[in-house]
């Protein structure tokens, strides 16, 4: 099971009531909600192994130089001119200083957590899942994450529909459905429809209905664009136009919209932990930010 670990706590901060507080007077409301989403998460799916898969870099500048636009908008900061740094992401006040807490406490629970510099969560999961021997759960708010779906290796999003109670088990029949496409053809659905929330334009005047007909009509992206190139195609003459006025779009969206299955990530233990890796770290913590009954009860579940 591959968590999505930013996805899941911004849904935690959200769905929990800043009222939730250590007893310093600290929200904790992220944290405590992730911790029972997780406890959730392992008692209803059972996981042999567990990653949480963090983003070393939302916005990887490399994916920036090929799309000006992408994510721009989520930008708070921009870090200095030639700083290896990423830019800063606007993100609510007291969510921010949640993050460190949340990712102390899962290191002393022994939960992996993983991430890449210079890559998003979203490209350590597709490494992780291509390296895997077995079927693969992700967990995720993020539909991006919907071009992995394979149910030839078992590979399946687990999309809250609320909180983690409730999940879209999401597999090539149910993609098919809503989308017309399987989950290498949601990459390019998504490329061509694009994504506002990403900050990525798509064609011009290609919505999603009209993207899944045309790569049912010619498979791929690149059959899309070679129809677009062929006077003898049945593409329309306003589709041909809007595609081929957007070739320097998608000639380069691919390699932004697509995961990356190649991250250099580290060689760790992914294995559920039954008991807590650092005990007196973990209660140090616990007290600190009155983890209270959130904690026990993933305690409870991961030592069954």
């Amino acid at each position: 099971m591959l968590l999505d670990t930013a996805s899941l706590y911004f849904r935690a901060y959200f769905g929990v009531p800043e009222s939730v507080k250590a007893p310093d007077g600290t929200p904790v409301n992220a944290v405590r909600g992730l911790l029972d989403f997780i406890a959730r998460l392992v008692q209803d799916h059972h996981p042999d192994d567990l990653v949480a898969c963090m983003d070393f870099d939302w916005r990887p500048q490399w994916r920036v130089d090929l799309i000006p636009s992408y994510k721009a908008h989520r930008v708070a900061e921009e870090a200095p001119a030639g700083s290896a740094d990423p830019d800063e992401e606007e993100i609510p006040d007291t969510l921010s200083p949640q993050v460190p807490v949340i990712e102390d406490v899962l290191d002393a629970l022994g939960i992996a957590r993983i991430g890449a510099a210079g890559y998003e969560a979203d490209d350590v999961i597709g490494t992780l899942t291509a390296q895997a021997k077995g079927p693969v759960d992700i967990v995720t708010g993020d539909r991006d994450l919907f071009q992995l779906v394979d149910d030839r290796r078992g590979i399946r999003i687990l999309y809250p529909l609320k909180g983690v109670g409730t999940l879209q088990i999401t597999d090539e029949a149910l993609l098919r459905e809503k989308y017309g496409v399987d989950g290498p053809g949601y990459a390019d659905l998504a490329l061509l429809r694009g994504d506002p929330s990403d900050g990525l334009p798509g064609v011009p005047g290609i919505g999603e209905k009209t993207a899944a007909k045309l790569l049912d009509s010619y498979g791929d992206l690149a059959g899309i664009m070679a129809a677009a190139d062929d006077p003898a195609s049945k593409v329309t003459p306003a589709q041909r136009k809007r595609l081929l006025e957007a070739r320097p779009y998608v000639a380069v969206a691919p390699k932004v919209v697509k995961v990356a299955t190649d991250v250099p990530v580290p060689v760790v233990d992914h294995a559920l932990p039954a008991e807590p890796a650092d005990p007196e770290r973990l209660e140090a913590l616990a007290a600190q930010w009155g983890l209270g009954g959130a904690l026990q009860r993933l305690l409870l579940t991961l030592g069954r």
